[in-house]
């Protein structure tokens, strides 16, 4: 369930907040780029510069925490650096790593929409696990496309190479939130074949 309104006393550790996070890398992505940053806006000043890149709205201050859930273009990441890991604890050959590099260099290079469809992709999946995370710990969430992603780079230091795809606050629910909305059946969303 998305929340509107948070119980703005409630405060989350950096433990937890770091503990959502670290489910939400959990998430799938391509080649395993793991091609996403989460920007943890908690202080009371970076809420207020948020909710003012956000259009005002009340939940990006509420919430214990409004993450910026950024994707990163797929050809700034070191995905050698990243597949190291997994080569050196015996899951993946090295050939094969050095296989999905090139096939990011060939699938990526000079080509900035699909750099930018990857990175979407990938933050918004990070972000639905967060959702998740959240929702498995007893919070509440919101997710949020309604901000000013130029707003956003500026006002939080976002690299070049990062997209803000996606605001999440967490936190508890206060009083007055909707419930569920109802959901269109599955004989219009699914089909068999």
């Amino acid at each position: 369930m998305s929340a509107n309104h948070f119980d703005p006393s409630h405060v989350l550790s950096e433990h937890e907040i770091g503990e959502l996070v670290r489910l939400a890398t959990l998430a799938p992505s391509a080649y395993n780029l793991q091609n996403w940053r989460f920007i943890a806006v908690r202080g009371a000043q970076a809420k207020a510069r948020l909710r003012e890149a956000a259009y005002g709205q009340a939940k990006v201050s509420e919430a214990a925490v409004t993450f910026i859930v950024c994707g990163t273009l797929p050809g700034s990441v070191d995905l050698g650096a990243r597949l190291r890991p997994s080569v050196e604890a015996g899951l993946m050959p090295e050939g094969m790593a050095e296989g999905w590099v090139e096939a990011v260099r060939r699938q990526f290079k000079g080509n900035p929409q699909a750099e930018r469809d990857e990175a979407i992709r990938s933050a918004s999946l990070a972000a639905a696990t967060l959702i998740l995370a959240a929702s498995a710990s007893g919070l509440a969430s919101a997710p949020m496309t309604g901000f000013d992603p130029q707003a956003v780079r500026e006002e939080f230091g976002l690299r070049p190479e990062e997209i803000p795809v996606m605001l999440v606050a967490v936190g508890l629910a206060a009083g007055g939130n909707w419930p569920q909305k109802p959901r269109r059946p599955l004989e219009e969303v699914m089909v068999l074949s």
